[in-house]
């Protein structure tokens, strides 16, 4: 959610012809059947503009009659697939039943929604995010974050498959070769920690490391949703901006962090990293785009 808001600013400062984004893919899975990336897609629609703003997922106005009739054949059907986005997910697993890359088919359905940014998964390669809670087996992340809405302590996240993936050769040539790579207020551990955790993908941010800036999704304690504030609780990190960026020190050139959190400056910059604060609730499409000002100019992508 961070990231989309994020990027419905950011298109609003630079042509989005010149936007790369780097998605993760380790809570892809499998519903009914069909091939569902959910990240990309969030993606996808947010820049295309049809995406629900109110759930902040999905292609706004949709109805939900095929999920209803899925019901009679699966029972309880807890994971949301509107009628249109069935289509994405038809098309995305009939053309990787057919052999191709999913960065390809990713390439492919931005452009038939009208969308010029390049819009890459992290890998071709298959990565799982499990969660395991107290008490309980790892599960996999959407029956963790969706079925059982982000309750429980978690103890370990699992990232399967990590070892064996790579990240593809465009991942790691935009990385190096942008005027700017910005770490959105996503979850450091299951939206970003999968990107992070490919080879190759740390060595290449830290030979940018200057051009590399990071926005905090902690605010005042808390995250503005989703659960990344249990989850660094949870894996023994502190539950602040300060926290944040000691996961991301050796890479990160500079910090943005929230008014409110200002007290976190003088020791985020004795990390060695050059920490700003800003109004980083992005409540509207003009407030993500003022902050996506203050970083590009903390980059100095523009004077």
């Amino acid at each position: 959610m961070g990231a989309a808001k994020f990027i419905r600013g950011l298109v609003r400062r630079i042509d989005s012809r010149d936007l790369s984004v780097i998605v993760n893919t380790g809570d892809d899975e499998y519903f009914y059947g069909l091939y569902v990336s959910p990240d990309v897609d969030t993606i996808i629609y947010t820049i295309a503009n049809v995406v629900n703003r109110t759930n902040g997922w999905g292609v706004q106005g949709e109805t939900f009659h095929a999920l209803g009739a899925l019901a009679r054949f699966y029972g309880t059907t807890w994971f949301n697939l509107g009628d249109r986005d069935l289509a994405t997910h038809l098309y995305r697993s009939e053309r990787l039943r057919e052999g191709a890359r999913l960065s390809d088919v990713t390439a492919e359905i931005a452009g038939r929604f009208g969308v010029r940014a390049n819009v890459m998964p992290m890998s071709d390669d298959r990565v799982r995010t499990h969660i395991k809670l107290k008490g309980r087996s790892p599960i996999p992340f959407q029956q963790y974050f969706v079925r059982g809405r982000a309750r429980g302590t978690v103890e370990r996240i699992e990232l399967r498959g990590i070892e064996e993936a790579r990240a593809t050769p465009q991942v790691i040539r935009t990385i190096k070769e942008s005027a700017a790579v910005i770490l959105a207020p996503s979850n450091p551990f299951v939206s970003l920690g999968p990107i992070l955790q490919l080879a190759g993908v740390r060595e290449a941010l830290r030979s940018v490391r200057e051009r590399v800036a990071a926005i905090s999704p902690i605010v005042g304690g808390r995250t503005v949703k989703g659960p990344a504030d249990k989850m660094m609780r949870g894996l023994g990190h502190e539950v602040s901006p300060l926290g944040v960026a000691r996961l991301y020190r050796e890479f990160l050139g500079v910090f943005a962090l929230d008014h409110v959190d200002r007290r976190y400056l003088e020791p985020i910059r004795e990390l060695g990293i050059r920490a700003i604060a800003a109004d980083t609730i992005m409540s509207t499409p003009a407030k993500a785009a003022r902050l996506a000002d203050v970083v590009l100019r903390e980059l100095q992508v523009y004077a």
